[in-house]
């Protein structure tokens, strides 16, 4: 288990690295995913938050060679804290941080999945050594929520993510949090680094329509909408081909920008004088 400060709290995470033939780290620089997972729905779920990425993470370090890190936000897993929409930002943000001292990094992205995928977009346009964002059957807002704050406040001590009986000090900040958040926003300061949408045409809980407000807002984005997709596009293996396949792509693109260019030519050395 990886242990990620962020802020007075430790995280949690799953780290997983591309290996050599002989079990060895590979060490040679290469691209890294922070892998952002969605809100906990079941009751209790905050405990087991991620823990199916972890197989994801692992197929990208084979597959794909990158290192990838499934990140356990404040209030998931074994993380500190509770949660908050704006925490979870700053955590992604750590996150990042975390993996480009862990690694030897050319080029980090950052990946969610529903809320992940808001929280990826905007940690990703606050922070400029991101290198792009892919984003799944995420919301364009969360004004739904910032108008039924106590019930989510309910559904967060239900599921587990919420654990402190004090927290939030102010309801109303914490509302704030959510009626002020527009992922739609972020997409537009993320440009021109590339983004990625995706979304289910059967989303049932957040409707395509956002989809297009976040790709629209960027002006460049990859908007995928997958035909009959739901809303948990973790387990659809069309959504997974697309975001290995574009990350892929998009790392390999980095990796030559970033490759260092070739100096001027040695001089010849004569054979003979």
């Amino acid at each position: 288990m990886e242990e990620i400060p962020s802020g007075p709290l430790t995280l949690s995470g799953y780290l997983a690295r591309p290996l050599r033939s002989d079990g060895e780290v590979l060490r040679d620089p290469r691209p890294a995913v922070v892998i952002c997972h969605g809100l906990p729905a079941a009751p209790g779920g905050a405990a087991t938050a991620g823990r199916s990425y972890h197989v994801l993470a692992d197929r990208i370090a084979v597959e794909m060679g990158w290192s990838a890190l499934v990140l356990n936000y404040r209030g998931c897993g074994l993380s500190e804290g509770d949660f908050s929409l704006l925490g979870w930002v700053e955590d992604v943000r750590a996150a990042v941080e975390h993996v480009s001292t862990r690694t030897r990094t050319r080029g980090i992205w950052v990946a969610g999945f529903g809320t992940g995928g808001a929280v990826a977009i905007r940690a990703a346009a606050d922070t400029p050594a991101v290198a792009g964002a892919v984003s799944a059957g995420a919301p364009a807002d969360f004004d739904e929520w910032a108008a039924n704050a106590e019930r989510l406040l309910r559904h967060s001590r239900e599921t587990g993510i919420v654990r402190s009986d004090s927290f939030p000090a102010d309801l109303e900040t914490w509302r704030g949090q959510f009626a002020s958040f527009s992922t739609a926003d972020a997409s537009d300061r993320l440009a021109p680094r590339p983004l990625m949408v995706v979304h289910g045409s059967d989303d049932e809980l957040v409707p395509s329509l956002d989809a297009r407000a976040i790709a629209d807002a960027h002006g460049a984005a990859d908007l995928r909408i997958i035909t009959a997709g739901g809303h948990r596009l973790r387990y659809d293996p069309r959504c997974i081909s697309l975001v290995l396949g574009w990350l892929d792509r998009h790392g390999h693109d980095t990796a030559l920008e970033l490759a260092p260019t070739a100096g001027p030519a040695a001089p010849e050395v004569p054979t003979s004088l």
